[in-house]
């Protein structure tokens, strides 16, 4: 079965290479650059996997992670956040995510963190 992720991510570079990236893995896709965004894709599908980047226009990404562990609909979906500010990782572990990734990121390590989170789902 093919892993479906969703990929919030306002830079459109960011964006396009983590795309390219995951299809070249065999993932469905689904990106967002806002929350409203994200939030209107989810009526349709649920993905498997959440990449959250911190700084978007319309909010914080830990703020929506924790959104998404609250939701009774998202809670059980693992999510790995993004940020290029360090200072951000224990807030986002404190807001529930499951990884945090450092920007900018390796390839080949972002591809291992997602496999590991989805192996665990």
């Amino acid at each position: 079965m093919i892993k479906r992720i969703h990929v919030l991510e306002d830079d459109e570079d960011i964006r396009y290479i983590i795309g390219v990236l995951l299809k070249d893995e065999g993932y469905e896709l689904q990106l967002s650059s806002t929350f409203a965004e994200l939030k209107s894709k989810l009526r349709d599908s649920v993905p498997d996997l959440f990449i959250l980047d911190v700084m978007i226009p319309d909010g914080d990404g830990t703020d929506i992670c924790t959104d998404l562990k609250e939701d009774p609909f998202t809670k059980h979906i693992p999510i790995i956040v993004m940020s290029a500010n360090d200072q951000n990782k224990q807030k986002s572990l404190e807001a529930g995510a499951n990884d945090y990734i450092s920007k900018p990121f390796d390839i080949d390590y972002i591809v291992r963190r997602i496999n590991a989170q989805l192996s665990k789902s």
